[in-house]
């Protein structure tokens, strides 16, 4: 019984054996390189095998018929195939790709520095610009410290790889901003209107930028302002220049939150105690304040409201290069405010919208005229020019509509419009009372589109247009956008960008029934990039073709376009190293730019380098903070070399423009040191939290010149220096309710 028991297991078997059909292949990637680790079996059966070291595997089953093979393995996507299994074994090689996510996903960075809690090419974040020496807390202010930013200190604005700073526009949640600065005061820099904390993530792209920002030809300023607060708090500062206080409330539930802030300055006790270069009739004084509101519509969705309103004014006398013995007056009083509503929201599985509305109103009411050592307005024959009222009043408006659908993976595209409606009113008012004014408005309306593609985890490009068309120039223009990104290692990327930039003529130069057009930049970038293990470094070189540039002309009191026959060119290669690794507990960054431009624009005779552009910068940060004395240590330099400086007149016999004088400025110096100091660091729920700072620029004293002024005709001219040589700034920064530790040092220390 027991040997036919054992003919006829032995006859099943070989029965089983002989049904048995065995799968093999191997499994490779799209680079055609083996992948070992992955997991492949039949669908709905227990068959299957694991693929080895050289990507081979093998198994055998039982299954007959049209059946589902599939793979599977971590960063790849799931791998699925129809075979046909019959009685003769099969081979199927298997070709996997890669799953391409976020985290390992290549991020296009040409000309863009990006500091925010989505992307992982962190440069600057709020803490960072608030600890910069040299930023004086100002946005803008520590940008300066970055590759491709000039170190400009006569005018406000970001004057950025050879471009104006009327050429870098400012972006807030999606919309434009207008007035974005302290209005204009001659040789003094202005600071921005906005705390650098309203804001959770910056991005400055020094070129090539996305093709949903138009109207700048060199850069754009990308700003995105915080959600909900992490809880109710209040706010108190005290200052050698003002008072501020304000307070934020969040809903018990977390569904809303609202707060307002303001603050007064008045400079009057600060310049008794460092004298300035201009003589005060009427020291700065400013009264800011802001309101907002924000509501969380959905899980994923937003509404924001935030708004500002400003009132400074200010009386100055420097004496007078066009008549020895008397002083030049200027006085400014300036009242504006800005509105930002912005909602975003998820509209389906794979559809985001984000909207926006901003409106800006500005009004500058400026005097300027000669007056004698007594300060007692004068009129002098031949200057009647000198003297006269200058009313400026600015509506701006932009609303913009962006729909974004995600395709598959981090593939997406996104779409939409954008209506741009200005009216800049300006009235002259001469010695004589006789009036000039000039009103300017514009419509203008875009359109953009432009998609992600990710090829692969290691290949991704951006591709994208705008189309724009202006009432005022009565013209259109097609900008195409195009930026790759390449993933040369597990840390290093390779990054290209090419686009056409257009922009408006500046409002101040335009009179009605011009006939003018955009002007025209086309920018090249090619980067390389390295972030690892809290240390980045980039390099970027760079191209920019100018054309279509705006030519003016004096027409009596005003300087007003008169046509676009300028044009130029920059290029130029920039480093940035930034460090937290090697020293312990030490953060520092160095930038270097090299800048080589020309243009002939405005009133220039012929393409020569501009007056605000220095030919090489570079700045070395350095922070610290000693735990132990609760004490942030700041250090910054600043350098950059000489600048040229020009006197350009008309010819009266030739009729063309041309030098009176030129030469160039004295290198820029600058060490700014600072400290902060948190009592209360290291203690248990504190009822209040506290931080006082203590900062100096130019601690060694450097002589700084920005430039030259001259008298009307040329003969007599004079450097343009900083108000002070050596400023300090006290104050004390209290907050009740809230521990603001993370937002007073690095936390990345």
């Amino acid at each position: 019984m027991s040997k036919w028991i054992l003919v006829l297991a032995l006859a099943m078997m070989t029965g089983i054996l002989r049904a048995q059909v065995s799968i093999s292949g191997r499994v490779l990637d799209q680079r055609n390189k083996p992948v070992s680790g992955v997991s492949i079996g039949i669908r709905d059966a227990y068959d299957g095998a694991t693929s080895d070291s050289a990507g081979n595997f093998r198994f055998t089953t039982t299954e007959k018929g049209k059946r589902v093979l599939e793979a599977s393995s971590l960063g790849y996507r799931p791998f699925t195939l129809e075979i046909d299994i019959a009685d003769s074994d099969l081979r199927q090689d298997i070709i996997l790709r890669e799953e391409i996510s976020e985290l390992k996903a290549v991020v296009i960075s040409a000309g863009t520095f990006e500091a925010s809690d989505k992307k992982k090419a962190t440069v600057l974040n709020p803490i960072d610009i608030v600890t910069t020496a040299s930023g004086n807390g100002d946005v803008t202010g520590a940008l300066k410290s970055l590759p491709g930013a000039q170190q400009v200190g006569e005018s406000e604005g970001l004057f950025v790889r050879g471009g104006t700073a009327a050429e870098t526009k400012t972006f807030i949640d999606g919309t434009l901003v207008n007035n974005f600065f302290f209005s204009s005061v001659p040789n003094i820099a202005q600071r921005s209107r906005f705390s650098p904390f309203i804001f959770k993530g910056t991005v400055f792209s020094t070129g090539g930028y996305s093709a949903l920002y138009g109207q700048a030809m060199s850069s754009a300023l990308i700003l995105e302002s915080i959600d909900l607060p992490e809880q109710s708090s209040g706010s108190l500062g005290v200052t050698l220049i003002g008072l501020s206080g304000g307070y934020q409330h969040l809903d018990k539930n977390g569904k809303w939150s609202a707060g307002a802030n303001y603050g007064y300055s008045d400079l009057s006790l600060a310049f008794a105690l460092i004298p300035q270069q201009q003589d005060y009739e009427q020291v700065p004084v400013y009264h800011n304040a802001d309101v907002n509101f924000r509501v969380k519509t959905s899980k994923n969705g937003m509404l924001k409201y935030y708004g500002t309103f400003g009132a400074n004014r200010l009386k100055f006398f420097t004496n007078s290069l066009d008549t020895l013995g008397y002083l030049s007056g200027f006085g400014l009083k300036n009242l504006n405010h800005y509105h930002n509503l912005s909602w975003r929201e998820n509209l389906g599985r794979r559809w985001k919208m984000n909207a926006g509305l901003s409106y800006t109103y500005n009004r500058d009411d400026i005097e300027s005229g000669i007056y004698t050592d007594d300060k007692q307005p004068v009129l002098i024959s031949g200057l009647e020019f000198r003297d006269y009222l200058l009313e400026r009043t600015g509506h701006y408006f932009n609303a913009k509509l962006v729909l974004e659908r995600r395709l598959f993976g981090l593939n997406m595209i996104r779409f939409g419009g954008e209506y741009n409606r200005l009216d800049d009113h300006t009235d002259f008012v001469a010695f004589n009372n006789q009036r000039f004014p000039v009103t300017v408005e514009e419509k203008l309306s875009s359109a953009f589109a432009e998609t992600d593609l990710y090829i692969t985890n290691d290949l991704a490009a951006k591709i994208g247009g705008r189309f724009e068309h202006s009432s005022l120039l009565d013209r259109t223009n097609i900008a195409p956008r195009v930026s790759l990104a390449y993933k040369t290692g597990k840390f290093s990327q390779a990054s290209v960008a090419y686009g056409i930039f257009y922009q408006n003529p500046e409002t101040r130069f335009i009179a009605p029934g011009q006939d003018i057009n955009f002007s025209r930049a086309t920018h090249y970038i090619a980067q390389f990039q390295r972030i690892a293990a809290q240390q980045t470094f980039r390099a970027e070189v760079f191209y920019k073709k100018y054309d279509a540039l705006l030519k003016t002309a004096f027409n009596g009191p005003q300087e007003l376009a008169t046509g676009n026959g300028g044009f130029g060119d920059a290029k130029g290669i920039e480093f940035f190293w930034r460090d937290k690794k090697t020293f312990k507990e030490i953060d520092y960054w160095i930038s270097y730019s090299f800048l080589d431009t020309e243009r002939d624009f405005q009133n220039f005779p012929f393409a020569i380098q501009p007056s605000f552009a220095a030919r090489h910068t570079a700045s070395l940060i350095v922070k610290k903070f000693v735990t132990k004395w609760k004490t942030g240590f700041n250090g910054a330099y600043n350098y950059a070399s000489g600048r040229p400086y020009y006197f350009i007149a008309r010819n009266p016999q030739t009729g063309e423009n041309e030098f009176r004088d030129r030469g160039m400025t004295k290198d820029y110096h600058n060490i700014s040191f600072s400290l902060n100091f948190l009592p209360n660091l290291g203690k248990k729920d504190p009822k209040m939290f506290a931080v006082y700072v203590l900062s100096v620029s130019n601690i060694f004293n450097f002589y700084q010149e920005f430039g030259y002024e001259y008298s009307y005709n040329g003969f007599r001219k004079q450097a343009i220096v900083p108000p002070s040589r050596v400023f300090v700034f006290i104050g004390a920064f209290l907050s009740f309710g809230a521990d603001r530790t993370e937002e007073a040092i690095n936390s990345n220390l």
